[in-house]
């Protein structure tokens, strides 16, 4: 038995290479084929959102929201995500300022926010953790309050819903990653999603060079294309995601049972409100001892959990070392445990089992 965080969902590959089929007919490879235009509006359809742009990553996905909305000055943010969410702003000219986390929900606390907030302060970029959602109208009354831009990294909320509409709806930019090791891949991907008529103009042409047709161009912009290959991929994964999700949520039942009875905690979810789509297990151990002693039991049998997120972003030294202490002290506790849609129930049962005996 070897098992690791995440196995990537592969569809059969007779429905791969029939996409290919078209594409060797067609020979038009990449810049907007029509494998792209067919993904966006079908993920715009599934998602229900109104603009979504496909591009070739989530970090650049970051990059063209903070261009697109001409942020410059002190962006306010979570220190728990991973690091593309701090070092987008730092790459892309401006200063992240942290702000601590929920203890419960593990997302950027809303009640922190305006002690933040200074003359320099031109937006919020929070992270929906593990997909669950941030507290999406005590941000938005905050940013309203003092006129901040507002933007969600969404890499782990593929398929969430809040309040029944898509948690992408909220704020004026969210950014996606498809990401092999997401619930929803293109291999490597990402997506801009708005609602904003005009960001939406500005954004098609920021991901092209900033082209307006072969010989004219609308402003500045960088290669944020995809390819007709990785669209594909794309088509064939989409009509997967429910019955991901499915599997994925029985696995994180099983976990939820079989350690009920030990100190192992989860992220308190908002179930009542929330479609949630299980892209991953995390916990949180009682100690950084008690974590480093069951992911050594689970080495020891073959099993690769990972400590997402680690370290805390403010204690990076281009960041310049701020303080953050709840979410310092949960990113020594915090592991995911494997969840993917191949693991078997056996699987599950006895990667419990070590962990009891680690505890």
């Amino acid at each position: 038995m070897s098992i690791n965080v995440t196995k990537s969902y592969l569809p059969p590959m007779e429905e791969y290479v029939g996409y290919l089929a078209g594409i060797w007919e067609r020979v038009y490879l990449t810049n907007a084929g029509p494998l792209v235009v067919e993904l966006e509006k079908s993920l715009k359809d599934y998602l229900g959102v109104k603009h979504l742009f496909f591009v070739n990553n989530g970090t650049i996905a970051l990059q063209i929201a903070l261009k697109a909305l001409e942020l410059k000055g002190e962006i306010l943010t979570t220190p728990f995500s991973y690091v593309a969410t701090t070092s987008s702003i730092v790459w892309e000219g401006s200063t992240p300022i942290f702000v601590d986390i929920d203890p419960q929900t593990l997302c950027l606390d809303p009640t922190l926010l305006e002690a933040a907030i200074t003359p320099r302060t031109v937006a919020i970029m929070a992270t929906h953790v593990y997909g669950n959602p941030c507290n999406v109208e005590a941000i938005e009354a905050v940013a309203k309050r003092h006129n901040l831009r507002v933007i969600y990294d969404a890499a782990h909320a593929f398929g969430v819903t809040y309040k029944d509409t898509s948690v992408l709806n909220y704020g004026d930019i969210s950014t996606l990653s498809f990401h092999a090791t997401k619930l929803f891949h293109t291999v490597e991907g990402g997506a801009i999603v708005t609602n904003d008529d005009e960001l939406a103009h500005r954004i098609s042409y920021m991901r092209n060079f900033g082209h307006n047709g072969p010989e004219a161009f609308w402003g500045v912009g960088v290669n944020g294309k995809s390819s007709e290959f990785h669209a594909a991929m794309g088509l064939c994964v989409l009509p997967k995601v429910d019955e991901l999700i499915r599997r994925r949520r029985e696995i994180s039942e099983l976990y939820d049972t079989l350690l009920a009875d030990t100190p192992v905690r989860r992220p308190l979810l908002q179930e009542h409100t929330t479609r949630y789509n299980y892209s991953y297990y995390p916990t949180v151990m009682p100690s950084e001892e008690v974590l480093l002693a069951v992911r050594d039991a689970l080495n020891a049998a073959n099993v690769t959990p990972r400590r997402y997120f680690y370290p805390s972003l403010n204690t990076l030294e281009y960041t310049g070392m701020q303080s953050a202490p709840v979410s310092e002290d949960i990113s020594t506790r915090a592991l995911c445990l494997p969840l993917y849609y191949e693991l078997t129930d056996e699987e599950v049962r006895e990667i419990c089992r070590v962990i009891k005996s680690a505890l």
